[in-house]
């Protein structure tokens, strides 16, 4: 008898609470419904004002329903309220706009800057990669064809005459080769990128060995070019491009290894925490690195086609590079909080 007794004072004290607050809880949540899907414009000026007061109203009756063990449910509600309530008044709110631009103008090239002892790395493995693969080739032409698939090349080979190799280099519109090559130059690079980023976790060692072979095709392309003469104007042809490209590749690489060596040697913190810490650096370049990829195609695309001046070949290329490291290195915005 007395149990009964004391469910339905529960009953009738939870019913009271309802009717003495639950209005406020609907209007509040009314309010902020219509300030996240539309704009605080929107409000009038004491619907406004009414917003921290309804706040704090439902903060109080959470505070209730908690001390009170009241319905679970309701706890669950006024919870989920209050949390939405909280990240409206208090929240950081930023525009599509504003975040596009805090993250060209401060996350980007901060990354960037973070990651430059490995990005200093990545880029002498790439020239240790690009000698390698230019002295195998050198000494044996046999490891031309191990390092650039013959089906590739086309008959273009260290056997080829310069007169076959200049014609590839300015004819574009007429040579399959060069149009073949000039695609799967791009498509392997972006897949170095990709991989060297995403096997980075295996302590780095894929990342280090993805670079160095990159490398090591250029290299073995660049020597039967520079044997017959025509090392210069190859040089030309790939920076339009392969500034961009190659420099988007290195940092790529960066990132893997920012993270296979957080994880490798995380020093006081635990590998989670040093993997997710290296993973937030990462991250933030490889977005980048995709928009660098973007912009090396459509350079590779428009300026192989109408482009045949090794001058501005080089000019281009030059260019690209000066303004990306001014870019990273040079330009900074401070954010307003940061130091």
């Amino acid at each position: 008898m007395n149990a009964l007794v004391g469910k339905d004072a529960v009953r009738q004290s939870l019913a009271s609470f309802r009717s003495e607050r639950e209005a406020d809880w609907k209007a509040f949540e009314a309010l902020l419904a219509r300030v996240e899907k539309r704009a605080p414009r929107t409000l009038s000026e004491d619907e406004l004002l009414s917003l921290p007061l309804l706040y704090r109203s439902a903060l109080s009756s959470l505070s209730v329903a908690r001390a009170t063990s009241l319905d679970n449910a309701l706890v669950g509600y006024l919870e989920a309220l209050c949390l939405r309530g909280y990240f409206y008044l208090y929240g950081a709110r930023r525009s599509l706009r504003q975040r596009i631009g805090d993250f060209f103008l401060h996350d980007w090239p901060h990354a960037i800057r973070d990651l430059w002892r490995e990005t200093v790395l990545s880029v002498v493995l790439t020239f240790v990669g690009l000698g390698a693969g230019y002295w195998l080739v050198a000494k044996d032409k046999g490891w031309f064809d191990a390092i650039i698939p013959p089906s590739l090349a086309g008959g273009r080979n260290p056997d080829a005459s310069a007169e076959v190799l200049r014609q590839v280099l300015y004819d574009g519109a007429d040579s399959n080769f060069l149009s073949g090559f000039a695609a799967y130059l791009f498509t392997h690079n972006v897949q170095v990128a990709i991989l060297a980023f995403a096997l980075g976790f295996a302590f780095a060692v894929p990342s280090v060995l993805l670079i160095l072979m990159n490398g090591c095709l250029l290299g073995a392309m660049f020597q039967i070019y520079v044997a017959k003469g025509l090392g210069l104007e190859l040089g030309g042809w790939l920076s339009i491009h392969g500034t961009t490209e190659m420099f988007a590749i290195a940092l790529a690489g960066a990132a893997g290894m920012r993270i296979g060596t957080r994880i490798a040697f995380p020093g006081e913190l635990t590998r989670m925490t040093a993997a997710a810490d290296a993973g937030r650096v990462a991250a933030t370049t490889m977005v980048g690195v995709t928009i660098m990829l973007l912009c090396a195609g459509l350079l590779e695309g428009i300026g192989r086609q109408v482009i045949t001046s090794d001058l501005t070949r080089y000019a281009i290329g030059g260019g690209m590079l000066t303004l990306w490291l001014c870019y990273f290195y040079l330009f900074r915005v401070v954010r307003h909080g940061d130091r």
